[in-house]
């Protein structure tokens, strides 16, 4: 079984944007070193532009995802910039109940049953996990399924905003920090794994 890992960027706060979902005020923290990590550790989760702009393609090697699904809202991002396969380097699967038929070849569209989707892409046997890119609301179907979280926390307070999981009340579940590295910058990663109950 494969891990479904929520790599996101976060405030010290706990929200992945505004209350409008921008997160444009974490931008100014992507320097020289930070951009350096994202290509060697985490080159999967660059768009195409971001490569191209980073000045690296397609022939890098994905580290530890290939298949990447997110929601109508982070998806719509990358249309509005007339990317409809942003992660082409992954298989891309956008939850949507809206969109209807797929914009491109690469992406396929999860109507219905997202946690049974979720569930057979985590089942494939891959040495390589999944990753959730957001936003908010597909996080919150999935928290249950969420196997690692990959916290880029940016020293911003941001007061009010989106969280990293919309709609989930009273849930108490424990993870065990595996990793943490900080940035000259003042970001911190920080990658947690889920404690789940042994059977």
């Amino acid at each position: 079984m494969r891990k479904l890992t929520y790599f996101v960027a976060v405030s010290i706060d706990g929200f992945i944007g505004d209350p409008s979902g921008d997160a444009n005020s974490f931008m100014k923290f992507l320097d020289e070193e930070f951009l350096e990590f994202l290509k060697t550790e985490y080159p999967e989760t660059v768009s195409a532009a971001g490569r191209r702009f980073l000045g690296f393609g397609d022939d890098v090697a994905n580290q530890k995802f290939d298949t990447v699904v997110q929601g109508m809202g982070s998806y719509q991002l990358g249309l509005d910039e007339n990317m409809p396969s942003p992660y082409g380097h992954l298989r891309e699967y956008v939850a949507s109940r809206s969109l209807g038929t797929s914009p491109d070849p690469n992406v396929e569209i999860i109507a219905d049953d997202l946690v049974g989707k979720v569930r057979a892409l985590k089942a494939e046997d891959s040495e390589l996990g999944v990753w959730l890119c957001g936003g908010a609301r597909i996080a919150g179907q999935l928290f249950d399924e969420v196997d690692e979280l990959v916290l880029k926390t940016y020293p911003v307070l941001l007061g009010s905003g989106m969280p990293m999981f919309e709609g989930v009340e009273s849930a108490v579940s424990e993870f065990e920090l595996t990793s943490s590295r900080v940035f000259g910058s003042g970001v911190v990663v920080r990658t947690y794994s889920r404690n789940r109950p042994q059977n």
